[in-house]
């Protein structure tokens, strides 16, 4: 594990995120979970805490130095500038400048490399769009942040690692019809070396197998169902494997699943959002972690969204984020697989 703390930014109030902080702090011992401090409203986390009856100690702190020696004894919390109303289950477009705070006091602390990671806790993107963000989600603006810090492009990658699959799309938060026009060969390219370059760096796998799933039903047919596979996909694996990758595909999406396929590769690169969600979600909900490749500091997040209709319910589970938790340190120390 890593000797710096990690940073969670707060996610939406009216969500599961504060009943999942809670519960994962007070299974630190028995977990051994790394020592993490939350960017949040204190006033609001007690208003939560007493709301649901948990008991839980917080500790507000000034700088990362102090986390360490707070962790074992109390929740650490950095308070934000902005203020929340305990509403569970009703989003508020008032509270989208705090929720965009924590998340970019969360990246600065990762970047200065104040804090050893960054884990998010789920946004709703509706009242963010109403209150004028400008991004499709979390991962885009997570590459902006990172492009303003370093002067440099960044083209964040969204996986999904669970105990049995590791998938990413190459195009994300984008409408179904939008994809084929999205889905460039410079677009497959780079997500596939970032992710190839991840695996090694970040996940100590040598040689990354990767699969690489077809656009169209059973990979377009030879052309029947499609001849984005023969036209796109198929010619910039070409070049990689001449590079050296180990690529299989373009594959049948619809048998690239199941247990004896899986054994075959490290990761499965599909073309859009669903194709590798469902996927991952099915496999292992509670247990598969969301991860931002490409960034120059660690990401990590639950693999679920906000769940208004079970907020402040206590029913919520938080194997996610406690699993997103355990990765992001196993990343910082390098250590992760």
């Amino acid at each position: 594990m890593t000797d710096k703390p990690l940073a969670v930014s707060c996610g939406d109030p009216a969500g599961i995120g504060p009943e999942l902080l809670f519960r994962a702090y007070n299974r630190r011992e028995p977990l051994g979970l790394p020592p993490f401090a939350v960017i949040c409203d204190p006033d609001f986390l007690k208003a939560r805490a007493n709301r649901m009856g948990v008991g839980v100690s917080m500790k507000c702190i000034e700088s990362w130095q102090e986390v360490p020696a707070t962790f074992s004894e109390a929740l650490p919390v950095l308070p934000l500038k902005a203020r929340f109303d305990d509403c569970p289950g009703e989003p508020l477009t008032a509270h989208a400048n705090g929720i965009i705070e924590s998340i970019d006091r969360g990246v600065a602390a990762s970047l200065s490399d104040e804090a050893a990671g960054l884990v998010t806790l789920p946004i709703a993107k509706a009242p963010l769009y109403d209150a004028g963000f400008a991004f499709p989600g979390h991962t885009e603006y997570l590459g902006s942040l990172s492009e303003k810090a370093t002067a440099t492009p960044v083209q964040p990658v969204m996986m999904l690692a669970g105990p049995s699959l590791r998938a990413v799309p190459v195009t994300i938060h984008i409408p179904l019809s939008a994809v084929p026009e999205a889905l460039t060969d410079e677009l497959l390219e780079q997500t596939i070396r970032i992710t190839e370059r991840d695996l090694r760096e970040r996940f100590g796998i040598q040689c990354p197998r990767i699969a690489v799933s077809g656009l169209n039903p059973h990979a377009g047919e030879s052309g029947k169902m499609g001849s984005e596979e023969m036209d796109l996909v198929a010619p910039v694996l070409d070049r990689l494997r001449e590079e050296g990758f180990d690529i299989a595909g373009p594959l049948p999406a619809d048998t690239m699943f199941h247990e004896r396929a899986r054994a075959g590769y490290d990761v499965a690169v599909c073309m859009y959002h669903d194709q590798a969600l469902i996927a991952a979600k099915a496999l292992a909900f509670d247990e598969t972690v969301n991860v931002t490749l490409g960034l120059p500091f660690i990401r990590t997040s639950p693999d679920h969204g906000t769940a208004f209709d079970i907020a402040g319910k206590g029913v919520a589970r938080e194997d996610s984020f406690i699993a997103a938790l355990k990765m992001a340190a196993e990343m910082a120390s390098g250590s992760s697989r």
